[in-house]
């Protein structure tokens, strides 16, 4: 039956076989949303393991944040751009659980976020998810908590204002369309606890970090922030 199965296996892939999300070059059987080659050649930040990680310096002087991670560097028509392009748009959402789990283990190999108790991904407004059928940022979440051993859930932090797309605006006006969207519901599960807040892709900072000043107003809580990729 084994046998039955991989042969019919070899023979879909021959009619579609699975491609890189990055290169376009067809997958290897042991090879999984990305080729080995384009794995080994992500433009990795390497901000767990920075002395003076520069991504501290976002939220410096607007939100008190104990850790800021991003495990790859996006720039304009790099492979970051067609991964988040996949995983945002193309509804390949298995691609952010993928890469999420990849950055956790780097990030549990190297101590970070030992004493982290929970991991909020930044919620989605129920219409925007509707139309796009999941959240991606749950689906890094998801990664992340599998590789660490972190906890996440999607029911604490919640959007309750839909907003407009953050793309063209000037980081004031981004701060201005996102700072009252979210709300704590459930407070009483984050008193006193060290928070991950994950997303997909930090810019400029202002949708975290309304997210952050929500969950800051819970007594006791820590705050550290796990993103796929920054724009920095």
């Amino acid at each position: 039956m084994k046998k039955k199965f991989q042969l019919l296996s070899n023979l879909l892939s021959v009619f579609y076989p699975r491609l890189c999300i990055s290169c376009g070059d067809a997958l290897q059987e042991n090879e999984e949303h990305l080729c080995l080659h384009c794995q080994l050649h992500l433009p990795e930040t390497n901000a767990h393991l920075s002395a003076e990680n520069p991504l501290e310096q976002i939220f410096r002087g607007r939100a008190q944040v104990q850790d800021t991670f991003a495990f790859l560097s996006y720039r304009k028509g790099n492979c970051v751009q067609k991964i988040l392009h996949q995983l945002k748009y193309k509804g390949n959402k298995e691609v952010g659980a993928y890469l999420g789990e990849m950055y956790g283990r780097k990030l549990a190999q190297s101590g970070k976020l030992a004493d982290a108790d929970c991991i909020l991904p930044i919620p989605l407004h129920p219409k925007k998810k509707k139309v796009r059928g999941y959240n991606q940022s749950e689906w890094i979440a998801r990664g992340l908590s599998e590789a660490t051993g972190i906890p996440y859930a999607t029911d604490i932090l919640v959007r309750n204002t839909f907003t407009e797309t953050q793309t063209k605006k000037s980081r004031f006006n981004r701060w201005q369309n996102v700072k009252d969207v979210f709300a704590v519901v459930q407070p009483d599960r984050l008193v006193g606890k060290h928070v991950v807040v994950c997303d997909d892709v930090l810019t400029t900072g202002a949708t975290t970090e309304a997210a952050i000043q929500k969950i800051l107003e819970v007594e006791g809580t820590r705050v550290s922030v796990v993103t796929l990729a920054t724009a920095q």
